[in-house]
């Protein structure tokens, strides 16, 4: 049984997991946020899932601050980088990969919501599935300066964080084991993101 009590005391210690999982939950939600081939979402829910399972006091609250200070950061750098675009004679490749995320019904529509609802757009656009990327390009067309953008995009990111960490509390509580919880978390950060896709297709083409 010796391999057995070895393998035990190789088992990280909650400090350690935390240690590690702080900083990999905050460089995935930022790489997420510029480039959104990471499911963020998923992975907010699935260590909300963890930290339910946590005798450290304050992990959930951790796991909120990480998701939202790097999706923060992630937005601004991405916003940054479009205005050096948008500023530049020849364009730049972010500005190009922005507007190439950004199909142009629905860019309209994120304008059209801009001019009448401000910064209130920024927060909803964070929740919508594949709607943060149209009303980011919008600012950047409008010319919207770094700071305005960060005064809309700050509670965009907390409620984004929120939201998704309440979806991971949800389905830890469903289940005992934090594998099923993260499962179940998965599943419904899944859902909720293709969800919209699935109705509009089945709804077909607006009417003029």
């Amino acid at each position: 049984m010796s391999w057995l009590g070895a393998a035990t005391l190789n088992i990280p210690t909650e400090p350690t997991q935390q240690a590690l999982g702080y900083p990999s939950l905050f460089l995935l939600v930022l790489i997420g946020a510029l480039v959104p081939v990471v499911p963020t979402g998923a992975l907010v829910s699935s260590a909300a899932v963890v930290a339910m399972h946590q005798t450290l006091p304050f992990a959930m609250l951790m796991v909120f601050a990480t998701a939202s200070l790097a999706a923060f950061c992630g937005d601004m750098a991405l916003y940054w980088l479009g205005r050096r675009g948008v500023g530049s004679k020849n364009g730049s490749r972010w500005l190009e990969a922005i507007r190439s995320r950004a199909p142009e019904d629905r860019l309209e529509q994120a304008q059209e919501k801009l001019a009448e609802h401000d910064v209130a757009v920024l927060v909803l656009s964070r929740l919508v599935p594949a709607g943060r990327i149209p009303v980011m390009l919008a600012c950047l067309l409008a010319k919207w300066p770094l700071r305005r953008f960060a005064r809309g995009n700050l509670p965009a990111c907390l409620a984004w964080a929120a939201t998704y960490q309440l979806i991971g509390v949800l389905s830890g509580a469903l289940f005992s084991k934090p594998w099923e919880g993260v499962a179940a978390a998965i599943a419904l950060t899944v859902l909720v993101s293709v969800a919209p896709g699935v109705w509009r297709r089945l709804r077909g083409p607006a009417k003029a």
